[in-house]
């Protein structure tokens, strides 16, 4: 049943793009940021615990999935079945601990296996793969994940967290001294330091920055709200009566 739906979704899409002319017209660079609001939507939906939209989003993203694909196929690079082998074979390969004679003693183990299997795979470093373009949080994460899972890491939460001292004492020392260039990357080892004592503690940065982000608009969006209450603008209040809708929406958000 299931390949006879993907099969009939395939149909979809290749007609779209014989018929539809917007369809017709696109190429990779034109829908790349689409795939990648696509992905962020889906994320959106699962922060919601929303089921539903997740069902939808997953739904675009294969979408994106399958026009990249058409694209690549009417170009001769590849077509969707070539997709499904490569993954396919791409899982086989880099869990031999399933599919092969491989014992591994936990998740750990299995990390490590995967990074050192990349490097046979024509990779130069254990670090290549994070997209450059990820958000700057979320690829410090990835890039501090994937060095600890070969072994490149602190042995205590403590020594980490000294380190983030260390870092915010260095940047007051280069703010106190003037020199913007060098403030900026004193800004960006703090940042880094911050995401890898979150990773120790089993938080994604990313994740927690994005709830704060919606806690901060909650709150705000009631400052708003209260403002607009008495018939003003939120341009017509004053820091005093925003504080005071601040600490109330610490109540509600």
């Amino acid at each position: 049943m299931t390949g006879t739906k993907f099969q009939e979704l395939c149909n979809i899409m290749a007609k779209l793009r014989i018929e539809c002319p917007w369809d017709r017209e696109q190429t990779h660079d034109s829908i790349k940021a689409n795939t990648l609001e696509e992905a962020y939507e889906a994320v959106e939906a699962i922060d919601l615990k929303n089921y539903l939209e997740l069902k939808s989003e997953l739904g675009d993203l294969l979408l994106h999935i399958l026009f990249h694909s058409v694209i690549a196929e009417e170009s001769g690079n590849f077509n969707i079945d070539d997709v499904i082998d490569a993954i396919s074979d791409k899982l086989i390969r880099r869990h031999p601990h399933v599919f092969g004679d491989i014992s591994v003693n936990g998740t750990k183990e299995v990390l490590k296996n995967w990074e050192e299997i990349k490097l046979t795979e024509g990779r130069n470093s254990v670090l290549e793969g994070v997209p450059k373009n990820f958000p700057g949080l979320a690829r410090a994460y990835r890039l501090q994940e994937k060095a600890s899972k070969v072994g490149f890491d602190w042995n205590k939460k403590e020594d980490v967290w000294k380190k983030v001292n260390e870092e915010i004492e260095e940047m007051h020392e280069i703010e106190l001294a003037g020199d913007p260039n060098e403030l900026e990357k004193e800004i960006g080892d703090v940042f880094f330091a911050l995401t890898n004592y979150a990773r120790f503690l089993g938080i994604n940065p990313e994740n927690a920055l994005r709830r704060t982000n919606e806690k901060f608009i909650a709150r705000f969006n009631y400052i708003e709200e209260k403002i607009k209450e008495s018939g003003r603008t939120i341009g017509e209040s004053n820091l005093e009566e925003m504080d005071r809708f601040w600490e109330e929406s610490k109540t509600k958000f």
